[in-house]
């Protein structure tokens, strides 16, 4: 155990925080069964583990820490149990919560949801590396940064845009993995049962 656990009767000084594992159970590559992945989290020390569909999606408790920390344990552990390097991304609730509140294509008229998507980045890129994002336009999709996060609209799906998340990460210089807006929205409602 690494992070101490709280019980259900003392949660001071816990946050809760989301991990996004990037590239697991993708056409038969880095196959990470959740209830697995879920054990791992619990052997670690952190709490209230819950997971979300099977693209690596974990909720959890664990006392305050910085998402560096989390993730080099979160990534070390993954690499010595399952024998593979699998990135992973932190997010705290707080910052998931705004994400979802913040959407700019929610404004307009006639966007429908199934649509939207979010890219997660690392950290939040540099300002000449977004200078030139800038220059790429893919009508009718669409994209807005915002800090660590780009909202996607891709009318058309998004397994036919070139606003991927291979795009991204080429132009921002940074890792990212992306979900759809009903995931990103499942996933807040876990982090209220934490």
């Amino acid at each position: 155990m690494i992070f101490g656990r709280s019980t259900q009767a003392d949660k001071s000084g816990m946050d809760n925080f989301i991990a996004i594992l990037r590239g697991i159970n993708v056409s038969g590559k880095n196959m990470i069964k959740m209830p697995e992945l879920k054990t791992l989290f619990a052997a670690l020390g952190f709490g209230s583990v819950h997971t979300y569909i099977q693209s690596g999606n974990v909720v959890f408790s664990a006392p305050a820490a910085s998402e560096a920390q989390l993730v080099s344990v979160i990534e070390q552990s993954i690499a010595e149990r399952f024998g593979y390097q699998v990135p992973v991304l932190i997010r705290t609730a707080r910052e998931w919560s705004r994400v979802l509140v913040n959407n700019p294509f929610l404004s307009e008229k006639d966007i429908d949801p199934a649509f939207l998507h979010v890219t997660l980045l690392e950290e939040a890129p540099q300002p000449a590396v977004v200078n030139k994002l800038l220059q790429y336009h893919y009508e009718p999709d669409r994209y807005v940064l915002d800090g660590r996060s780009v909202y996607l609209f891709c009318p058309g799906g998004y397994g036919n845009t070139k606003l991927s998340n291979a795009f991204f990460e080429n132009k921002l210089k940074v890792r990212a993995t992306t979900r759809n807006w009903k995931t990103m929205n499942e996933i807040y409602q876990l982090t209220l049962t934490v």
